[in-house]
């Protein structure tokens, strides 16, 4: 499409919803039972280099039962962004919703989310992935409003992580002697069970900055995926065969899959080790800032979506080794006080920054968002006016 004929397209406003009270490092493992029947030795090690002191769960602490599902976050976090833009739900022309833990196979998240909304008739979509999900769904609703298909549009990430993180789906930890030699190999069971955790994020998009307060102007949004060239890193729904190829739970019975444990989240560690900070900052950012004539002394706020403190020294070793440093100063995460939300993070660290009253006109926000799951990275360019 001819740019010229391109609307811009500014988020409005934005919204965030976590579930039920926050739980602390030393009651998480009471709400999500003990696995195995016994307490964690390496709980402590992982939360220790993690950086996360609280974090929410759909769990009831007292039932282990669900209280929400994830189209309701998804909904709740949409009424907390209309509400502040004063959009009526009737005025909503584009609902794209991205999540790696949808409620069912069928029908899609979206079609949730908007029956959880009562919403009239619209355009949705619904966006399978793991963390770059909410950020693909940010640019749907941005080509939506971009294009003249929709005067407004609202996206959404949102997770239900914690129904994979309960007892009851994971073995034995890992042995800790193991996890002090070489940290990363946690992250293959019990990095990903003491990190994930709940919650949603929404923004509204519309042609126009918002009549008050800030707005964020979408410059652009780049993805990028190197699954065509790197191997699965991080599964659900399957088990890898020594070969490495990838076994979905459809190939196997349903007593294979409960016994192999083809629903617990999992994670190759060596190629996440190997190729995590490649596929998100070295390969995609250098080339990204080439075509886009991006400077690091351009950028006023970074936004990474990293998963463990443990990564935040490598990102930023890695953005100096292709000549974009950028200042700790500069670096905006709130993922120690919600937890690791996938493909709600990013909302939820532009929701927190939008309202803090940080900004100011002017100022630009790059956001990094990569996954492990197959190694894809969006990076997301935004403008205060």
């Amino acid at each position: 499409m001819n740019k010229s004929l391109l609307r811009p397209v500014f988020i409005t406003a934005l919204g965030a919803f976590f579930p039920n009270a926050p739980v602390d490092n030393d009651t998480m493992e009471a709400v999500l039972g003990l696995a195995g029947g016994v307490p964690s030795r390496a709980r402590r090690l992982v939360l220790a280099r993690n950086g996360i002191k609280q974090r929410f769960y759909a769990i009831d602490p007292k039932t282990r039962a669900l209280t929400h599902s994830n189209a309701d976050m998804a909904a709740e976090a949409v009424r907390s962004a209309l509400a502040r833009a004063c959009v009526p739900l009737a005025h909503v022309h584009c609902l794209a919703c991205g999540t790696s833990s949808p409620d069912q196979l069928k029908p899609g998240h979206a079609h949730m989310v908007q029956g959880a909304l009562a919403a009239p008739p619209m355009e949705v979509s619904s966006i399978a992935g793991v963390c770059t999900a909410g950020a693909t769904a940010l640019k749907y609703a941005h080509m939506a409003v971009a294009g003249g298909g929709a005067n407004i549009a609202v996206s959404t990430g949102s997770e239900l992580a914690s129904s994979f993180m309960r007892a009851e789906n994971f073995d034995a930890e890992p042995d800790v002697e193991s996890l002090e030699r070489r940290p990363v190999l946690a992250f293959e069971q019990d990095f990903l069970r003491w990190m994930l955790s709940d919650g949603a994020g929404a923004a509204v998009l519309g042609a126009v900055p918002a009549a008050s307060g800030p707005s964020l102007r979408i410059d652009w949004i780049d993805c990028l995926s190197y699954a065509g060239e790197l191997p699965v890193c991080m599964y659900s729904g399957a088990d890898k065969d020594a070969d490495g190829r990838l076994r979905g739970w459809r190939e196997v019975s349903p007593a294979v899959a409960s016994r192999e444990r083809y629903f617990t989240v999992k994670q190759d560690t060596r190629l996440l080790d190997r190729h995590i900070v490649e596929a998100a900052v070295t390969r995609p950012l250098a080339a990204i800032a080439a075509r886009r004539r991006l400077m690091a002394r351009d950028v006023d706020w970074f936004l990474p979506h990293y998963s463990s403190e443990y990564f935040r020294p490598l990102l930023s070793k890695a953005l100096e080794a292709i000549g974009f440093p950028i200042p700790q100063e500069k670096w905006f995460s709130n993922m120690p006080q919600r937890g690791n939300v996938g493909s709600a993070m990013m909302y939820v660290m532009l929701e927190e920054l939008l309202y803090a009253g940080a900004l100011e006109k002017g100022q630009r926000l790059l956001c990094l968002v990569p996954e492990s799951a197959r190694f894809a990275t969006c990076y997301v360019h935004l403008t205060v006016v």
